[in-house]
């Protein structure tokens, strides 16, 4: 019997070589616009975005992927259909910068970072932030036109934790157009793009540029969505100077962007719309 063992220790050995190959394709960490299959795998036919998708531009079917979390009111993708989408990029101009930047793909590939996304409320809840996102995002950079905004400045505000290059200017750039240092720089870290040195990163990758605005959005707007605070207080959050008489025409038309996509949705737009 001792000839066998030899033969039995490489077996044994090829068993677990396959198990660790196992293991690691399991921890998926598939690259950008690749999906990662119920099984771990990486690719980009049904089998790996089809049923059971984790994370990626998921199809269909999936619990962890293919358009962030329901919210208990149904997936953010079937809110955000191509008509919807459509619908609000079609009105920009054919020769906006935005006009083939933007995607409901970007969108939906971004979002699968931010599972919390349209969580943590009720049905209607996620209904109106959908709707609220997708009115500030219009606001911000025209039915999808601008990808940097038209007033350019170095805004550059002292920090020791996130100084500023001096050869970049952190104006606003993306979906949401974060803006400032102090959002450019914890937003990179976060993401993983180098938000101080290169602010850029954010106008020439879309699926960065949407994750930009959902890492603001999350970190300044979603709360006030899931605690009631009503879209008045989401216009503060995003651009707060306009409140109060700062800039009536503009808070008028972010209001009027929200009704109409809740009305889209199909959920009312509540209480305190206008700041």
């Amino acid at each position: 019997m001792s000839s066998f063992r030899p033969i039995f220790a490489v077996l044994m050995a090829i068993a677990c070589m396959s198990n660790i190959l196992l293991v690691v394709a399991q921890n998926c960490g598939c690259g950008d616009g690749v999906c990662c299959s119920q099984w771990g795998y990486c690719g980009n036919t049904d089998p790996y975005c089809g049923e059971g998708c984790r994370e990626g531009p998921c199809s269909g079917g999936s619990s962890g992927g293919g358009g962030g979390g329901s919210g208990g009111g149904g997936s953010i993708s079937d809110m955000v259909t191509d008509a919807f989408f459509n619908g609000i990029i079609d009105q920009a101009s054919s020769s906006c910068a935005g006009k083939n930047f933007y995607s409901r793909s970007s969108f939906l590939d971004a979002l699968n970072f931010y599972p919390e996304f349209g969580t943590g409320g009720s049905d209607d809840d996620t209904k109106r932030e959908v709707a609220a996102f997708f009115a500030h995002v219009t606001h911000e950079t025209g039915h999808f036109c601008y990808i940097e905004e038209i007033a350019k400045s170095t805004y550059c505000q002292a920090s020791t934790e996130f100084p500023c290059n001096p050869d970049k200017q952190y104006f606003g750039r993306g979906p949401i157009q974060i803006t400032w240092n102090y959002n450019y720089g914890p937003a990179g870290q976060s993401i993983g793009f180098d938000g101080l040195n290169s602010p850029e990163t954010v106008a020439s990758d879309p699926i960065i540029a949407f994750r930009t605005a959902f890492w603001f959005w999350m970190n300044n707007v979603h709360s006030r969505i899931i605690s009631g605070q009503g879209f008045a207080s989401t216009i503060r959050a995003i651009n707060g100077g306009e409140c109060g008489g700062g800039n009536t025409p503009a808070v008028n038309a972010r209001v009027g962007y929200y009704t109409d996509y809740c009305s889209q949705i199909g959920v009312s737009p509540g209480d305190n719309l206008s700041c």
